[in-house]
């Protein structure tokens, strides 16, 4: 049980090569070796091959925040806007998909609200439905997903961040 937990959640996540071929040779050799290891432990131990949480997997490619004017000139205090979001797992194996953290912030760049969202209410419904078991099986390797999120913005927003968490 601990060399499952440990290979599984700290040895394979951090030697998990990037599917973007910025890993060194040394590094992609040892990935492979260790993953041969890991499945040969796993045939012999029955262990379940479940996907790791691990935010350094996230890439936020690209984040676009497009605000939209209140209809027929009705004024409220907060508008409807659009945040796209393109999110990619780098590593080169399954990994559990993160919330996403989105902070609203003011002219003087203070916090004026967070928002967060579970993998259910960010990844777009059509990916859900090709995909019905990203919650046990991860999200592949290199997958990119985009995604549009609808937002109220207050009055006073000026800024914004997003970030990928596990809580």
């Amino acid at each position: 049980m601990f060399g499952e937990h440990l290979s599984r959640n700290f040895l394979l996540p951090a030697l998990a090569v990037r599917v973007d071929g910025s890993s060194s040779e040394l590094s992609v050799r040892a990935f492979s070796a260790l993953q041969r290891i890991d499945e040969k432990l796993c045939a012999a131990l029955g262990c379940i091959n479940r996907p790791v949480s691990d935010f350094a997997a996230w890439k936020i490619t690209s984040v676009t925040l497009s605000s939209e004017n209140a209809v027929g000139g009705l004024k409220s205090s907060a508008n409807q806007s659009l945040l796209q979001v393109e999110i990619q797992n780098r590593l080169a194996l399954a990994v559990l998909p993160p919330n996403l953290e989105i902070s609203l912030t003011d002219a003087e760049e203070s916090e004026i609200k967070t928002i967060q969202l579970t993998p259910k209410e960010w990844l777009p419904i059509t990916w859900q439905e090709s995909h019905p078991e990203f919650l046990r099986k991860g999200i592949p390797s290199g997958e990119l997903i985009q995604t549009e999120l609808p937002i109220l913005l207050p009055q006073n927003a000026a800024g914004y961040r997003v970030r990928a968490f596990y809580p």
